[in-house]
């Protein structure tokens, strides 16, 4: 046993004793065709709301509130239930958490980077779950947690912070990178050969691959077996660098530290959901996310903020049944204000999608808004002046002369201090 394996496995037996039996659970259930994956969420999903309805204050109320009996009969009763909010979870926070008590909680907060900041306790069971999730997906690519990794992740920590993160990665045996500069992207180069996987901010591994592609180098990376970006889109022409500069395309794993592991890659292309965790529906192609294994702060019909595309049919080459999240579109933002109408900040997706699928054309973008009527929009790519015009002519597809652009071309917007937006609004 190589001592990078040992020092893991020592880690996951002190902190979370439930890793290996769960994950031994995903892989046997992996295996299970739609109609037992669901009736086995419909059995969680009651367990669930009954123990909301017993030691969580706010399920109490909120069910009370709105006629929701928590003994449903099908997974279709939940839709009885109105979806709840994060402003709900924060305001409400005391009372989410329930009364029950448990050995071990490990406590947990959200990015922010919706400008809100949610903090919650998480039980060892549902952290466990929330792992398992992920070594399996890992599992599809033949990679183990405990091999030599690089990642792209934790900006602005101070020094002594800064410290205690390497001495944590070390025995991870993994590699982080705290700034995202060429200069420092290019010393990377050389650790590649020893690396297995690839793994955190799309936006940043884009530039990597960006920095190998200009240099045209001719990368020795024999081990690497598994490239997976998160918390971000990932963009068709983030996927166009990344296969040229390292020969596979990047996967995704897409979940939020609420609501845990969502949907994994597998080694065919299809994001599976993590139908044994939670159960993912879909309003208006805004994702809807309850947790079934979160028993120390339940996440029931939680509104997570993404736009998603949920395939109708499940099937795939890799014979998982699993539910299919087909893509996600982006974030449930703040809306862009036109002089007479508001439109859906999602309206910047469609818009630099066309471009790329129709045009041809690869921008990486930023739009911001601070006036009503007005958007900036940011063009990190060099002027180009059938690119100002076909951005114009779509944006006045969509917005037809209600909004008023200004291009500004060669930004470097992203500060790396924070996930990347596509769209800030400085509006009230």
């Amino acid at each position: 046993m190589s001592l990078a394996k040992r020092i893991f496995l020592t880690g996951v037996k002190r902190r979370n004793p439930g890793l290996y039996p769960w994950y031994d659970f995903l892989k046997q259930s992996e295996k299970w065709d739609i109609d037992r994956l669901k009736a086995y969420q419909l059995a969680e999903l009651k367990k669930l709301l009954l123990l909301a309805d017993k030691h969580s204050d706010f399920y109490r109320q909120y069910f009370r509130q709105h006629g929701f009996d928590p003994s449903i009969r099908s997974l279709e009763d939940i839709r009885q239930l109105p979806p709840v909010s994060k402003e709900q979870l924060i305001s409400e926070n005391k009372g989410v958490h329930t009364d029950l008590p448990f050995d071990k909680r490990f406590y947990c907060e959200t990015s922010g980077s919706s400008g809100q900041v949610l903090t919650f306790w998480r039980d060892e069971k549902w952290d466990s779950a929330n792992r398992a999730a992920i070594l399996r997906g890992y599992s599809w690519h033949d990679v183990l947690p405990w091999e030599h990794n690089i990642y792209f992740w934790g900006y602005n920590i101070q020094a002594g912070k800064q410290l205690k993160t390497r001495l944590l990665d070390m025995l991870q045996n993994r590699y982080r990178v705290f700034d995202y500069r060429p200069e420092t992207l290019t010393r990377l180069f050389e650790k590649l050969r020893s690396t297995t996987y690839i793994h955190g901010y799309a936006s940043v591994i884009y530039e990597l691959a960006k920095l190998v592609n200009e240099q045209k180098l001719e990368l020795e990376i024999p081990k690497l077996r598994m490239i997976k970006g998160t918390s971000e889109k990932i963009y068709p022409h983030y996927q166009d660098a990344v296969t040229q500069a390292f020969g596979k395309k990047m996967i995704s794993e897409y979940g939020a530290a609420e609501a845990s592991i969502v949907a994994f890659e597998c080694e065919h292309g299809n994001m599976h959901t993590t139908m044994e965790n939670v159960l993912v529906e879909s309003e208006d192609d805004e994702v809807i996310i309850t947790n079934l294994v979160a028993h120390s702060f339940p996440i029931i019909r939680y509104k997570l903020g993404d736009y998603v595309k949920l395939s109708e049919s499940g099937t795939c080459a890799c014979g998982r049944q699993h539910t299919i999240v087909e893509e996600v579109r982006g974030r449930v933002g703040k809306n862009i204000h036109g002089e007479l109408h508001r439109y859906p900040s999602l309206t910047l997706y469609y818009v630099f999608k066309n471009l790329f699928f129709e045009q041809g054309l690869k921008f990486n973008y930023q739009c911001v808004q601070e006036k009503k009527g007005n958007l900036i929009v940011l063009i990190k790519e060099p002027f180009s002046k059938k690119g100002e015009k076909l951005i114009r002519n779509e944006f006045e597809r969509y917005f037809k002369g209600d909004v008023t652009i200004s291009i500004s071309f060669s930004q470097d917007f992203h500060t790396y201090t924070e996930k990347l937006k596509d769209f800030i609004s400085k509006i009230e």
